[in-house]
């Protein structure tokens, strides 16, 4: 299992911070961007993510929560990052956002909110790279992890298995050293409990 970690928490000193934390075993660094629309917080400018990532070295793993989907992917591919994931309750055009990312070969992760089926992304499972399954409501740190996420990581790894599929199953919400081993996915985005505590320290627990 991957570990992505999100620095949503990070509240002081955040250059700094993130470059300790780019420093880690963690396997990406996870971007957490809010648009105040598709969920009611709003993150740093596009500006201001440019600066703080500057001289950082870990794969890029970005997650829009945002319903100008086409307009975020559009800045964020020039990070250059591993993934970009958008939100398939955002999207009325995901064939052509899926196209666009490939085309700039980064690889396109499809996320879905803890209230919707895996049978709304069933159509695309063929063409993406990654699945999100939220296990909190995006849009802030610190929720209780969903337990009913367990099923639908389940019925993502059989269908994998069972059409021969490629994506990665990833999972974000309420991540700890307890919840981790109820999820078995290829990655898991974890903020709080690493930036909370001691960086380093955290991560060997997860891993």
């Amino acid at each position: 299992m991957k570990i992505s970690a999100s620095f949503l928490s990070i509240k002081d000193n955040l250059e700094e911070n993130i470059k300790r934390l780019d420093q880690t075993s963690i396997d990406y660094l996870h971007l957490d961007i809010m648009d105040g629309n598709f969920v009611e917080n709003k993150t740093w400018s596009f500006r201001t993510i440019k600066k703080i990532l500057k001289g950082t070295t870990k794969k890029k793993d970005v997650h829009l929560m945002v319903s100008d989907v086409k307009k975020y992917v559009k800045k964020y591919m020039k990070l250059k990052p591993e993934i970009i994931t958008f939100h398939i309750e955002a999207s009325n055009a995901s064939f052509e956002l899926i196209k666009m990312i490939k085309d700039k070969k980064i690889k396109v992760g499809i996320s879905i909110k803890p209230n919707t089926s895996v049978d709304a992304i069933i159509d695309y499972l063929p063409y993406v790279d990654v699945i999100l399954v939220m296990s909190v409501e995006p849009g802030r740190g610190g929720q209780d992890f969903i337990p009913s996420t367990v099923d639908k990581i389940n019925i993502l790894k059989k269908l994998r298995k069972d059409n021969n599929y490629n994506y990665l199953i990833e999972v974000d919400g309420g991540i700890n050293d307890t919840t981790v081993k109820l999820v078995d996915v290829d990655i898991a985005v974890v903020g709080s409990f690493i930036t909370n505590n001691n960086y380093q320290e955290q991560i060997n627990k997860l891993k």
